[in-house]
């Protein structure tokens, strides 16, 4: 019984942070939200979606401790600089998407790659200079 109720409360957990994923994706759209909430939401939206890390997967134990740790404190403090009527129009236009299927972005998809992969060619060139020295 209690491995039931415990994988319960888990999927009832995951269901919710997914739902405030797109609460956030609303709310950075929203014009009464303050700019500074929106920069936060958008970020903390890109890594959540991204397929990149900032501790890779295949490291044992850290590896999910971004995905178990970061992404739910980002959302929550995300949540709390938006406002609360926003937040509850947020809310329900998020759980129509549920039902009616997800928002195709493509725009935003690509923007966040060339993103990730401008980073990386920095990152790449920063190496490149320091191996050279």
């Amino acid at each position: 019984m209690k491995r039931q109720t415990a994988l319960d409360k888990l999927k009832s957990k995951a269901r919710s942070i997914k739902q405030n994923i797109y609460v956030l994706y609303l709310a950075y759209k929203d014009p009464r939200v303050p700019r500074y909430a929106k920069l936060f939401a958008v970020c903390v939206v890109a890594y959540a979606f991204s397929p990149i890390d900032l501790i890779p997967d295949f490291i044992p134990v850290l590896g999910y401790l971004d995905d178990l740790i970061i992404v739910p404190l980002g959302i929550s403090l995300a949540l709390k600089m938006i406002p609360e009527p926003v937040l509850a129009d947020c809310r329900v236009k998020a759980e129509e998407l549920r039902k009616n299927g997800k928002p195709k972005n493509w725009f935003t998809g690509a923007l966040f790659i060339a993103v990730w992969i401008l980073a990386a060619l920095w990152i790449g060139k920063l190496l490149y200079g320091w191996l050279k020295r």
